[in-house]
């Protein structure tokens, strides 16, 4: 076997790109195993941020709860319920009640929407301002579009426009 010198150097340049290769793809690995521990590293580090930042809101609201109740035994006086501050039933609760004086403001009523046997109305979503319903393909009539003013505005707000809905 007679080797030449050119033979010699394309072996010589073949073992170079060789073990340049393995030290390429050694130092690859090494570069993705740092990375790896890298990102679990900040992973720890987020993660002891969170619980630095739960035990800080912890601490705060513990002390912020030995205030109250140090405030409220020095200035207030309140006390937990006992079992004897609860009421069995509604007897027990009107009893409790006053009449009313004769100053009082009259009571808060709450309107309610009475469906019809013959027609069940949908209500409709109406603009106080214009009048009209808000996501519909026709407008509703309201009191003939009068012009709002500051004396019929709680007249139209405290109406609700009834809308027919064709049944198929």
């Amino acid at each position: 076997m007679n080797l030449t010198r050119d033979r010699l150097h394309s072996i010589g340049w073949a073992m170079v790109l060789t073990i340049c290769a393995a030290v390429v793809l050694a130092l690859t690995f090494r570069v993705n195993a740092v990375k790896s521990q890298v990102r679990l590293t900040e992973r720890q580090i987020v993660a002891l941020k969170q619980e630095k930042l739960f035990l800080e809101t912890e601490f705060e609201t513990r002390a912020n709860q030995q205030q109250l109740r140090s405030l409220n035994d020095l200035e207030f006086g309140y006390q937990a319920p006992t079992a004897g501050q609860y009421l069995e039933n509604e007897r027990q609760l009107a009893a409790l009640g006053k009449p009313r004086a004769p100053d009082a403001p009259a009571p808060i009523r709450v309107a309610s929407a009475v469906a019809r046997d013959d027609a069940q109305p949908f209500l409709a979503m109406v603009s106080p301002l214009t009048g009209q319903a808000m996501a519909a393909d026709k407008p509703i009539r309201v009191a003939d579009h009068e012009p709002i003013t500051a004396a019929n505005l709680g007249d139209r707000l405290s109406h609700v426009a009834v809308r027919e809905v064709a049944r198929q």
